[in-house]
């Protein structure tokens, strides 16, 4: 069964940055497109960012495109968002997910994730 643990969120404040960390086991970072999604109280997760399985190819949300970076190491068998010039609102509770499919198509939903982790706290305070 495959696991991901999530840590590196905290509290910053704007314009800073933090590193998220999301380390699989029961797996191999290679065999899955990896997403980090966030969630805001009350409202759905939402997509932040996913690294393809097959083409190894990056995808953000509008909003987090050029500020955030999404990599993986294959040796420590990790995912990483690297998250710089912080926003208020990007103050969320971040998770890591793990598709398992072979679908070229990188699933922008939550729908397209079979694995999650816990969750981090990420507050960006103004």
């Amino acid at each position: 069964q495959v696991q991901l643990v999530e840590s590196g969120g905290g509290l910053v404040q704007a314009g800073g940055s933090l590193r998220l960390s999301c380390v699989v086991s029961g797996g191999t970072v290679s065999g899955y497109t990896l997403g980090w999604f966030r969630q805001y109280p009350g409202k759905e997760r939402e997509f932040v960012a996913a690294i393809s399985r097959i083409s190894s190819s990056t995808m953000y949300a509008d909003s987090t495109e050029g500020r955030f970076t999404i990599s993986r190491d294959y040796g420590k068998n990790t995912v990483y968002l690297q998250m710089n010039s912080l926003k208020p609102e990007d103050t969320a509770i971040y998770y890591c997910a793990a598709d398992r499919s072979s679908h070229p198509t990188v699933s922008r939903t939550r729908h397209g994730y079979d694995y999650w982790g816990q969750g981090t706290q990420v507050t960006a305070s103004s």
